[in-house]
């Protein structure tokens, strides 16, 4: 007569069964991690003036940035170009993508993120301008022309820049949801599509609303900071969540 299972056999078993099951879960979470890991690419993988981006003028992609302007990065850390005044565009456009950096201001600094810039014209008001600034620069600055606006458009939900510190951007572009995430907080989380106001240009000319602007174009970062500082970025990263042309 063949002896069957005593009760702590048969809790043995179920135990072993369970521990292979999380095993197999924690392989296949593991492989999805790993997998995603290596969707990101860095944008400044090496020090020396970077390569696969242009310098361009502040006020017009079109237009070259001031004689002898140069971005460079150095110990893994881009730095904003002397003189000030300039835009570091990437050659490649992006469509649908997530973006990650940290950076940092001096006393009087000034920086933005273009998103889906045309290679032309001004990305705050010609594709998306994610800004970095404080009041320190404008005392008259309104919300949206502060870190964690989209300039002249979009005020962020609440404001936690950190002055002179690290802090950590977030961004994420989907057809027209933009998420941006600011050291940790949620600042914007909104459909273009219903951002139908249009925004006034630095000479009184009205640009298009958020709703009109382009669904693909360049990323850059800007250099507009006073009293001798440059904003410096770190850590800067992509993940395409399309084909890039």
């Amino acid at each position: 007569m063949e002896r069957g299972w005593s009760g702590i056999e048969t809790r043995e078993a179920a135990m072993k069964m369970v521990r292979m099951v999380v095993t197999v879960m924690m392989l296949g979470i593991c492989g999805v991690l790993v997998a995603e890991e290596a969707d990101w690419k860095p944008l400044f993988p090496e020090d020396g003036v970077p390569q696969g981006w242009r310098v361009t003028s502040w006020a017009d992609l079109a237009e070259p940035g001031p004689e002898g302007a140069k971005w460079r990065v150095e110990d893994g850390v881009l730095h904003g170009s002397e003189p000030r005044g300039t835009w570091l565009i990437s050659e490649a456009e992006y469509g649908d993508f997530e973006l990650r950096y940290e950076f940092k201001l001096g006393e009087r600094g000034n920086s933005g993120c273009a998103l889906r810039a045309p290679m032309k014209g001004d990305p705050a008001f010609d594709g998306l301008e994610l800004q970095m600034a404080d009041y320190r620069y404008n005392t008259d600055a309104t919300a949206s022309e502060l870190t964690g606006g989209l300039y002249r458009a979009l005020a962020p939900k609440e404001q936690v820049y950190k002055p002179t510190e690290w802090n950590s951007y977030e961004i994420r572009l989907v057809g027209s949801h933009i998420r941006v995430v600011l050291n940790g907080t949620v600042i914007l989380d909104h459909d273009l599509e219903q951002q139908t106001k249009t925004v006034l240009r630095h000479d009184g000319t009205e640009a298009s609303a958020l709703k009109d602007r382009p669904r693909r174009g360049h990323i850059g970062f800007q250099e507009l900071s006073r009293g001798g500082d440059h904003v410096m970025i770190r850590n800067a990263r992509i993940r395409v969540l399309e084909g890039v042309r």
